[in-house]
């Protein structure tokens, strides 16, 4: 049960002196600084034995008084992390400024040049040699005969060519972590470059795309204006020829009246109008003509 309550909290738990964090020790913090400062007296010059005897003699009528010091209360001095350089969180060590430690910084031996404007390739290369041939020595070594009996308090040569062969590897990688940050770079200038290039790339066939369909604008905008100039001499051609046929039409219908129509208008003259010269019909007077209307409405 309690294996299961402990893989629950992926996360670290709090310190334990969260709980000294209440109102009453915190109002006691304050009051023993006034009283401590009213003393003459300052915090920062009191051993922390001192503080827990000058906390109880100062803060003697009030409740509830801790065994620890109330100094743990403050809040961290930030002058002092700044000038230390580091702080401890949860037991583990940051440091105020992001660096890569070397590896000399982190406890090992460090076979080049610490410095990192000094060229580090002839020193990484005998690290390398040196490498290879400790290897070689120490399969070498596996394979010879065991040590006599009288001689077990010394260590077999293995021991020490293995050490120095994680030596040797412990360089290789702490060399090759510190050119993260130009490998990182040159990899940004890289992916920049090839951003660069696409969409070079790709202005210039949208560039291209914008010529193609414009010159078929053009095209299109050459052959509609090609059809209408071709269609305005034939459309004139045909209003005429539909104006012929329609008086051709108009005079047939005339052509196709019935006979005595066509006599009853020949006989019919108007008032004051003159007979032509090759007229044979007789004239036909206005009383005539009354007579004649007179004589059709009846019949």
């Amino acid at each position: 049960m309690e294996d299961e309550q402990t893989l629950q909290n992926p996360f670290p738990s709090p310190p334990s002196l969260y709980v000294n964090y209440t109102s009453h020790n915190l109002h006691l913090l304050s009051l023993f600084k006034v009283r401590l400062e009213a003393s003459g007296e300052s915090i920062d010059e009191l051993e922390e034995p001192d503080i827990i005897k000058k906390q109880l003699e100062l803060l003697a009528g009030e409740s509830d008084i801790p065994d620890w010091p109330l100094t743990q209360l403050e809040k961290p001095r930030v002058d002092w992390i700044n000038e230390d350089g580091y702080y401890n969180v949860y037991g583990d060590t940051w440091f105020t400024k992001e660096t890569i430690p070397s590896l000399k910084e982190t406890g090992g031996v460090q076979l080049y040049p610490e410095d990192p404007t000094v060229d580090r390739r002839p020193a990484l290369k005998s690290i390398l040699t040196t490498m290879l041939y400790t290897y070689s020595s120490f399969l070498s070594s596996i394979v010879a005969p065991p040590t006599p009996p009288y001689a077990q308090d010394t260590p077999p040569d293995w021991h020490r060519l293995l050490e120095w062969i994680r030596v040797m590897g412990q360089n290789l990688i702490a060399a090759a972590n510190d050119l993260r940050p130009v490998q990182a770079r040159a990899n940004l200038e890289a992916m920049m470059d090839r951003q660069l290039k696409l969409r070079q790339e790709e202005t210039m066939a949208i560039n291209a795309k914008c010529d193609e369909l414009e010159a078929k604008l053009n095209e299109l905008l050459q052959r509609a204006n090609g059809i209408v100039n071709t269609e305005k001499p034939s459309t004139s051609r045909h209003k005429s020829d539909f104006t012929k046929a329609g008086h051709t039409e108009t005079d047939a219908l005339f052509d196709e009246e019935s006979p005595q129509t066509s006599d009853a208008a020949n006989n019919i003259n108007l008032p004051n109008q003159t007979e032509e010269s090759d007229n044979d019909f007789p004239t036909i007077s206005q009383e005539d003509l009354r007579r004649w209307a007179e004589g059709g409405s009846g019949g």
